[in-house]
């Protein structure tokens, strides 16, 4: 068996973890910028509010209900998640982050001295009473099995936030409520294709030929079909997790004017895209920066990027910070209100086939970078930086409502007063 931990509503829920007045009441958790809502709360839910909608045209509506509103506060989303993923690896031998805020465990092999529903309840049980997360649990005799689970737990009315496929007429319930579309793997359009040959439902996808499926589609549909029938064809150490771009890209919180800001704001860029880069083991061997006006305004649009090849693939902070604020002057142009920036990793290569230089005079040590991520994650993001990023920069995003750091900044702790 496999199980499907996620994180009801998690944005919000972090947000209502340190900060009880804001419990049992409206909340929603806004993007970069503040422009758009990506997270409610369930009374938020119940106002009609819409997800990814713009923050400006629900903003009279949570104002009148006396709704909470808060920006991104990605540090303490990813400290959060970190524990929860903790905490649930203690309920299996093999654990699969699949998202900041849900997870596989690996059952198989494995049997719990419990039934699966007490077993489901024991981690939701614990979740909620170290980190006051609430959470939904799907079990299936697959990954995708699990995925279909944890919708019902979700979205099938399910009370208690459980949901386990355990024999076929269980699995077949849940496979008739759920749409085609809904099922993990398959998207809008490939949908679209599926209900032109009246398949509508997982149910009638499980039933469908997986060999014709292979056919007229691919292999991957070929193992989703089998997945639904119990077949376990998702291996976490065979799938392809690398990704072959990286990129690292945000809007001003007010528009860049000079060179200097938009040398610091690419240095910021390339700070992340080099952890991404050690963080799936790999270099970057040709990296591309652009910069550009708003394109909505009323002038001449401005866009400009540039590209940059290293002799050595790389994933060094130094060489790839010192590299895109180089390239900064070709992306600037006095007088120009410039609205966003980024950078991007465009020619990834794995560590493990990378060919080094004999001649090559680098002296580049990954110790140094292990050293600095070590630290970043004991005492929180950005306690060590490069210096080129600045500290206090003013094109940095808008974050109007952003709550504390309560678990990663020492200055944010809760005080307590007892008299």
């Amino acid at each position: 068996m496999f199980a499907l931990i996620d994180a009801n509503s998690f944005y919000a829920s972090a947000e209502q973890v340190f900060d009880p007045a804001v419990r049992r009441r409206p909340l929603v958790v806004l993007t970069n910028n503040d422009g758009c809502i990506c997270a409610l709360s369930d009374e938020a839910k119940q106002l009609g509010i819409k997800k990814f909608g713009p923050y400006y045209q629900s903003e009279q509506i949570l104002r009148r209900h006396n709704a909470t509103i808060r920006s991104s506060n990605y540090a303490l989303y990813d400290d959060l998640s970190n524990k929860m993923m903790r905490v649930i690896g203690r309920f299996g031998p093999r654990q699969h982050v699949y998202s900041i805020d849900e997870c596989f465990l690996d059952l198989r092999r494995w049997q719990p001295t419990m039934s699966w529903e007490r077993y489901a309840n024991a981690i939701r049980d614990t979740v909620f009473t170290e980190l006051r997360l609430p959470v939904s649990i799907g079990i299936g005799a697959t990954p995708t099995l699990a995925k279909a689970a944890s919708f019902a737990a979700k979205q099938l009315g399910s009370k208690c936030g459980i949901s386990v496929l355990r024999d076929a007429t269980a699995t077949e319930a849940v496979l008739k409520q759920l749409e085609v579309q809904q099922v993990w793997g398959i998207g809008k359009r490939l949908a679209a294709r599926l209900n032109a040959m009246h398949i509508h439902s997982a149910w009638a996808l499980s039933q469908a030929s997986a060999r014709q499926l292979r056919q007229y589609f691919s292999v991957e549909v070929e193992r989703t079909v089998r997945e639904l029938n119990g077949v376990v064809c998702l291996d976490w150490d065979t799938l392809p997790l690398n990704k072959q771009q990286l990129f690292s890209t945000r809007a001003f919180g007010a528009p860049v004017t000079s060179l200097s800001a938009l040398r610091q704001a690419l240095a910021w860029h390339g700070e992340r895209i080099a952890l991404k880069l050690r963080q799936q083991n790999c270099g970057v061997k040709t990296l591309t920066a652009f910069a550009h006006a708003n394109p909505f305004a009323k002038h001449d649009p401005f866009h400009r990027s540039t590209l940059h090849t290293f002799e050595e693939p790389t994933s060094d902070t130094r060489d790839i910070v010192g590299t895109l604020t180089q390239l900064a002057p070709k992306l600037f142009e006095s007088g120009v209100l410039l609205h966003k920036c980024g950078a991007g990793a465009i020619d990834i290569i794995d560590s493990k086939v990378l060919q080094k230089d004999l001649f090559a005079h680098s002296t580049r040590t990954p110790a140094l970078m292990a050293c600095m991520d070590a630290i970043n994650r004991k005492f929180g993001t950005n306690t060590l930086g490069m210096a080129a990023k600045g500290q206090h920069a003013p094109w940095h995003m808008k974050r109007q409502f952003l709550s504390p750091q309560y678990t990663t900044n020492w200055r944010h702790i809760p005080i307590i007063n007892c008299e």
